[in-house]
């Protein structure tokens, strides 16, 4: 018991920590820890709930960023994508879901790791981001993961940093939040849960204050690097310890 509660408390302040630093990555950092912790039936819903903490606490910093005509696309289809997820979440084994989070981890940091990566489609499109935000949606019903595609998507765009910024945030929050009321309908916000989130919560209000406070000092590329590195190593355990 006292594992698991270290276990909550660590993936809370890393995930939050993560989420103040990029504006994303609550679940792509917390999960590496709650999967150990709590089942995924608790840990998606946990992850959004953490989420929609952290980002409503970084909102003010980038407000003036938002750009709505542009981020409506993510939205509305994202919002499709949410109770897709919901709906699969109870019937994906954990061993899926921990190899399919190590894969995704592993993919993106990779990416990212290879080198500064230049605007490969800067004309907008919106049905593509569109698509993009749907399959954002899904990953955030399963494990509250909605911020991985749009955020690379984003790196593709050639966005720059505020803009990239303020998309993922205003798409994780509108989305974890739709999440979140998706999993209220469909009867996941148990006790367990609840229990969960009185745990994680101030470890979550402090992590993301540490991580806002550090960006404003030190250079966002050497806290991407430093957070990609972690991340990647944290895939690959998982995908290791999942393919046996």
């Amino acid at each position: 018991m006292q594992l698991e509660t270290a276990l909550l408390l660590l993936g809370a302040f890393a995930g939050a920590f993560v989420n103040g630093l990029t504006g994303f990555g609550t679940g792509l950092t917390a999960l590496v820890f709650w999967l150990h912790a709590v089942p995924p039936v608790v840990a998606g819903p946990l992850v959004c709930a953490c989420s929609v903490v952290a980002q409503v606490q970084a909102l003010p910093g980038i407000w003036h960023a938002l750009d709505w005509r542009r981020l409506a696309p993510f939205v509305i289809a994202g919002g499709i994508g949410v109770p897709i997820g919901t709906w699969l979440l109870p019937r994906l084994p954990v061993t899926t879901i921990k190899l399919g989070l190590g894969v995704l981890l592993v993919a993106y940091c990779s990416v990212m790791l290879l080198g500064r990566i230049h605007a490969v489609y800067a004309k907008e499109n919106r049905a593509l981001d569109g698509l993009v935000g749907l399959a954002g949606g899904v990953l955030g019903g399963i494990a509250g993961l909605s911020g991985v595609l749009p955020t690379i998507w984003a790196s593709l765009r050639g966005w720059s940093k505020d803009e990239r910024r303020a998309i993922f945030q205003g798409f994780n929050l509108s989305i974890l939040s739709l999440a979140l009321v998706s999993y209220a309908v469909a009867g996941l916000l148990d006790g367990r849960f609840g229990k969960a989130f009185l745990l994680a919560l101030p470890a979550t209000l402090v992590g993301s204050f540490a991580g806002q406070w550090l960006y404003r000092r030190l250079s966002d590329d050497t806290f991407t690097r430093i957070v990609l590195l972690v991340l990647l190593a944290a895939g690959v355990s998982l995908v290791v310890g999942n393919l046996g």
